[in-house]
């Protein structure tokens, strides 16, 4: 079995924990008093709510995602260039979305760029489905 299928899901395992990370270091202030403003205040306090909300994301639709690459690693144990260039659309699209959901409050363009997500664990999908209807020897 080819491992290529692989290193995107692990690039958004990897990702997803950095997200943690960031979450950690956004409630210090609050949680542990470090990094505190002089007035007691958390100045990470606005984006706590964005990056927890975002890697919650990171759980939902991406679990297709997931259950889709090892799917097809099942049924193609080399998988072929389209599977490579949708998995790996889907981890920068992730990536892209976060950042969006982090940086702004653009709905419109998180939406976008959900929507790419969207389409690409689709097309894994497809391929899933359109092997699965191929006879087998």
């Amino acid at each position: 079995m080819s491992p290529v299928l692989l290193f995107p899901m692990a690039a958004h395992v990897f990702w997803a924990a950095l997200l943690y990370v960031l979450l950690t270091l956004a409630r210090a202030p609050t949680v542990w008093g470090l990094g505190r403003r002089i007035d007691g205040t958390n100045p990470w306090a606005a984006l706590e709510p964005r990056i927890s909300a975002n890697l919650s994301n990171q759980f939902e639709w991406p679990l297709f995602f997931h259950v889709g690459c090892i799917a097809l690693l099942l049924l193609q144990p080399v998988p072929g260039r389209p599977a490579l260039i949708l998995a790996w659309s889907f981890v920068a699209g992730r990536m892209l979305h976060s950042a969006v959901q982090l940086l702004t409050t653009n709905i419109r363009l998180r939406g976008l760029v959900f929507t790419l997500n969207f389409l690409a664990v689709l097309g894994l999908w497809g391929l899933i489905v359109l092997d699965a209807l191929q006879p087998r020897v």
